[in-house]
C-alpha cells in the first residue's frame, strides 16, 4: 500500500495561497493537512479559520486539521463548520482525551490524536481503540523545517505493535522533518500518512516531490 501524502500548507506561500493550492490539487497529494496555532500550546502562531474558509472553498480534498492550541474541543463546531475529514488533538491538551474523541466522532469526523516528542507510545494503551489515527510529531511542534528525530522511527514500530495487539484499525500518520529519505524510512516502519511542508513547498518542482513521497 502507498502511503496518503498530505501536504502541510503551513509551508505554502501565503502571499499567493490560491496557486499552491490547485498546485496540490494537480497532484497526488491525498489530503491538505492544516496547523492551527495559538502561541500558548506552542510558542507560534499561525494562522486560523478564515484562511481555513478560503482553503475548503478551493479544493475538494480532505482537510486533515491538526490544532496545536489549549482547549481543542472548543473549536469543534468551527472545524466541523469546515467539512474537515479529519480533527487532530493533542494528548498533551486534552484533559479529557476520551470525551474529546467522542464529540468529534458525534460531530461527523475522524478524530485522531497528537503526540509530541517526548510523549510515549505506551500512553495511548487506552486511546487507540477509539481513534481513526495517530499523528506522531517527529519534530517539537511550532515551527517548520525542523531536524528530523530519529527516535521517531522506534516510536514509529512501537505503535505499530500496539495497533496490532489491541486490534486497533488506526492509521499512523507522521509530521516533521519529512523528505525523501525519511519519508522512506517511516514507510517501511509502518507510517500510513506522511506530512510534508518545507520538504513539498520548498522544491523546485513540488509535484515530482509529492510523487516520490507517495512511491515512498
Amino acid at each position: 500500500m502507498k502511503p496518503l501524502i498530505a501536504p502541510s500548507i503551513l509551508s505554502a506561500d501565503f502571499s499567493n495561497l490560491a496557486k499552491d493550492i490547485e498546485m496540490l490539487n494537480r497532484s497526488e497529494a491525498d489530503w491538505i493537512h492544516a496547523d492551527v496555532m495559538d502561541g500558548v500550546f506552542v510558542p507560534n502562531i499561525s494562522f486560523g479559520f478564515p484562511v481555513l474558509e478560503q482553503v475548503v472553498k478551493l479544493t475538494h480534498k480532505p482537510l486533515d486539521v491538526h490544532l496545536m492550541i489549549v482547549n481543542p474541543e472548543k473549536f469543534i463546531p468551527e472545524v466541523k463548520a469546515l467539512g474537515a475529514h479529519t480533527m487532530n488533538v493533542h494528548f498533551e491538551a486534552c484533559t479529557h482525551l476520551h470525551r474529546v474523541v467522542q464529540q468529534i466522532r458525534e460531530a461527523g469526523m475522524e478524530p485522531a490524536v497528537t503526540i509530541n516528542p517526548a510523549t510515549p507510545v505506551s500512553f495511548l494503551s487506552d486511546i487507540i481503540r477509539d481513534v481513526y489515527m495517530v499523528l506522531v510529531m517527529s519534530v517539537n511542534p511550532g515551527f517548520g523545517g525542523q531536524k528530523f528525530i530519529e527516535h521517531t522511527i522506534v516510536k514509529i514500530q512501537e505503535l505499530r505493535e500496539l495497533i496490532a495487539c489491541t486490534g486497533s484499525k488506526a492509521l499512523i500518520e507522521v509530521d516533521g522533518g519529512v523528505n525523501a529519505e525519511t519519508g522512506a524510512r517511516l514507510v517501511a516502519a509502518g507510517a500510513d500518512v506522511l506530512v510534508a511542508g518545507s520538504a513539498i513547498f520548498g522544491n523546485e518542482n513540488p509535484e515530482l516531490m509529492i510523487h516520490k513521497l507517495k512511491n515512498s
